[in-house]
């Protein structure tokens, strides 16, 4: 991690600042970016995000870029005179795979799919960018073994090129292969310093409890950014550490800032929410969480509303969320997408502990990563299992990273097998890295903490003296 840090900051000042797309969901905690679109032969955006058909220049004076449903307008129109074109089939399949992230649509994955398989068909060989897209659109779908098979094709095919790196970190990331991670975002900061590569510094350093090493490089990413969306995703970002680190006010601050830069950044809009709602701005945070959902309607953000319902006594409110969520699942099952994860937190918290163990065991077979050991830990304490779950929830703090719920659920656990000094120190220790991680679960840490630390001050009772017990 030292010489991450140390390679990221000299590839900045070595490229003079040269010129963001970058899911899961774990207590509010900033998300890995997103894989980025594959960049065509005529890129014009210097972070790579971009494809050749969203920019252009003139006199050297560079367009403003496309938007996503622009770029897969004008390459559908271009592939209807062209059908033959191996690259345009690659970058529209790779930006069916943003334009769903985006729209919150799954059903266009099969889509991507199909443009992506198409371009290979036509391009057998040497063409990284589809390879790319393959590991893009399998990321997406949570097929994580997929996505990193797909992305060392594509290291194999040009180990020069930036983009695959990027989308093995992902799956190398969410598979907890954390060395190997590391070592694939260093690469991409090598070939490539940009907010693309920043971004996923930045999550390897949150991850690993580097919290201030995290903040630098994103804004090392937000100098780098040349857009009104990248800088808005940046200053987003900045929005999340800040929440997870328990500074608030700063956090709505930079969510309000990402919102100036670009209105339509729903994201930004879900956390101020969120940030609202922990400084007891529950009004506003309802109406901007509903506003949200109702542009894009994210499970992650359709849960955090259904638990600030519930947890402002508005049940039945609360219930109708949780079936948004549900229906939502299926639609991504449907699609190919595998959310076992998702699926099993919202289980274990809200539904059939024994059927989230069930979902989140196959999970765990599947990858090991610290947010799949910390839910597993959850369902199976929740399903009475504080035994086995115990074990994972260290496996779940192994990095060291600094998240609130992950110290809670240990906290909790602890609690449970009665060994309360461990209790107190995991309890104060979610609290001190956000006192409102959860509008739920906070108030609980809280109320267990206040409880432990009374016990402690409490002498144990004596039996009562008889008249034979007297001097």
């Amino acid at each position: 991690m030292r010489r991450l840090a140390l390679i990221a900051t000299t590839a900045v000042l070595c490229a003079g600042l040269t010129g963001f797309a970058a899911l899961e969901r774990s207590g509010g905690t900033s998300s890995p970016p997103p894989s980025d679109a594959v960049p065509g032969q005529n890129s014009g955006t210097s972070s790579g995000t971009g494809s050749g058909t969203g920019s252009g220049q003139d006199s050297g004076t560079r367009a403003a870029p496309l938007s996503v449903d622009a770029i897969v307008a004008k390459l559908q129109s271009t592939l209807r005179a062209q059908p033959n074109d191996a690259s345009s089939w690659a970058q529209l399949g790779s930006e069916y795979v943003e334009q769903a992230r985006l729209d919150v649509d799954p059903t266009l994955y099969p889509k991507s799919e199909a443009a992506l398989r198409k371009s290979l068909a036509l391009q057998p060989l040497h063409n990284t960018a589809a390879l790319t897209g393959m590991a893009g659109l399998a990321n997406a779908r949570h097929q994580f073994a997929q996505a990193r098979t797909w992305a060392d094709k594509a290291i194999s095919d040009d180990p020069y090129a930036w983009a695959p790196y990027g989308a093995l970190n992902d799956a190398l990331t969410q598979l907890g292969e954390d060395s190997a991670a590391q070592d694939a975002v260093q690469r991409m900061l090598d070939l490539h310093p940009s907010t693309a590569s920043f971004t996923r510094a930045s999550y390897t350093f949150e991850l690993h409890g580097q919290t201030a090493d995290a903040e630098q490089a994103l804004r090392r990413a937000l100098q780098d950014a040349t857009t009104a969306a990248d800088q808005a995703f940046c200053h987003h970002y900045l929005g999340e550490l800040a929440f997870n680190t328990g500074r608030t006010g700063e956090a709505l601050r930079e969510y309000r800032t990402a919102l100036a830069l670009d209105p339509t950044y729903t994201a930004s809009l879900a956390g101020a929410a969120r940030a609202e709602a922990a400084l007891g701005r529950t009004d506003q945070a309802v109406t901007d969480y509903r506003t949200a959902i109702d542009r894009v309607p994210q499970p992650q953000y359709v849960l955090e509303f259904g638990e600030l319902l519930e947890s402002l006594g508005r049940a039945p409110e609360a219930r109708a969320q949780y079936g948004v969520l549900e229906a939502e699942q299926k639609l991504f099952a449907a699609n190919g997408v595998v959310d076992d994860l998702n699926l099993g937190q919202y289980q274990a918290d809200h539904g059939d502990a024994d059927l989230a163990v069930k979902l989140l065991s196959s999970e765990w077979d599947r990858r090991h990563s610290v947010l799949v050991a910390d839910a597993l830990s959850w369902a199976l304490h929740r399903a009475g299992r504080d035994g086995d779950a115990l074990p994972l929830a260290e496996q779940a703090n192994r990095l060291g990273w600094r998240d609130a719920l992950l110290r809670y659920h240990r906290g909790v656990i602890e609690q449970s097998l009665g060994d309360d000094e461990a209790a107190r120190t995991d309890l104060a220790g979610a609290l001190a890295a956000n006192p409102a991680f959860s509008p739920l679960y906070a108030p609980d840490a809280r109320a267990r903490l206040t409880a432990l630390r009374k016990d402690q001050k409490e002498p144990a009772a004596q039996p009562p003296r008889g008249r034979q017990g007297q001097r």
